[in-house]
C-alpha cells in the first residue's frame, strides 16, 4: 500500500462532503464534484471496512489546525 498524501489544498475538497461517511460514499462525492484525481486515489487507498467517518479529521490525523498557522511575534523578539 503507498502513503496517503495530503494537503490542505486537496482535503478542502472533502469540505462539503455528506459528512459521517463511509470510504465508498467519499469516494462516490469527490467523483460526482469533480476532485482532483489524487483525493479519489488517496481515498481509495483506505482500508476495506464499512468504518464511518466524521470528518477529515478521522481520515487525515495529522491534519493541520489553525494553531499551527500562529505566528507569535513575541517569539521572533527572543
Amino acid at each position: 500500500m503507498k502513503p496517503i498524501i495530503w494537503t490542505l489544498e486537496l482535503a478542502s475538497y472533502l469540505n462539503d462532503a455528506p459528512w459521517p461517511a463511509t470510504k465508498y460514499e467519499l469516494i462516490e462525492y469527490a467523483e460526482r464534484t469533480c476532485a482532483p484525481q489524487e483525493v479519489i486515489d488517496n481515498l481509495k487507498d483506505l482500508e476495506d471496512n464499512d468504518e464511518v467517518y466524521e470528518s477529515i479529521e478521522d481520515i487525515w490525523h495529522d491534519i493541520p489546525s489553525g494553531e499551527d498557522f500562529f505566528y507569535d511575534e513575541d517569539e521572533d523578539n527572543l
